[in-house]
């Protein structure tokens, strides 16, 4: 084998790893921080059930993150979908996320359990005491999601 056939498939193959590397790293790096949440002061919440509380609380994350919501339908291929638990107790304080099914990316769930945590406090449960509930957090590449309980569809 010439040492100009081995050059080529080398330079090949770096060219493509080298070409996966550039088309991850700008994914990921949309992770690497957590967005400043705006300041929302939660209403209490009169939601009488879990599912009802659900949507006062993604209510509330798309009101503290609207520069991060995904406006229509979301991509065929997301980046990440993960089931994340949270518990909220009476005053509305974020006690404890959870991440029950984490994403496929890595970075994108410790990503959204500090998101959820910045966001606190949520909607007080004021029929409820305390809560857990159970979203699922739809997040495209450029850092950007909806949740499961607000979701436009996917195309």
């Amino acid at each position: 084998m010439s040492t100009l056939s081995s050059l080529s498939r080398w330079s090949a193959g770096s060219a493509l790893c080298l070409a996966g590397w550039l088309l991850a790293v700008p994914s990921q790096a949309q992770f690497a921080m957590v967005p400043s949440p705006l300041a929302a002061t939660p209403q209490a919440s009169e939601a009488e059930s879990e599912l009802n509380y659900k949507r006062d609380a993604a209510k509330h994350l798309y009101l503290t993150y609207p520069m991060r919501i995904y406006k229509g339908r979301m991509p065929p291929l997301l980046y990440g979908v993960a089931i994340v638990e949270t518990d909220v107790e009476a005053d509305g304080a974020v006690v404890d996320v959870r991440l029950r099914r984490p994403p496929g990316a890595a970075e994108v769930g410790p990503w959204i359990v500090q998101m959820i945590r910045k966001a606190g406090p949520f909607p007080p449960p004021a029929k409820l005491g305390k809560i857990t509930y159970v979203d699922i957090w739809l997040v495209h590449r450029g850092g950007n999601f909806q949740l499961d309980t607000l979701t436009e569809g996917q195309n």
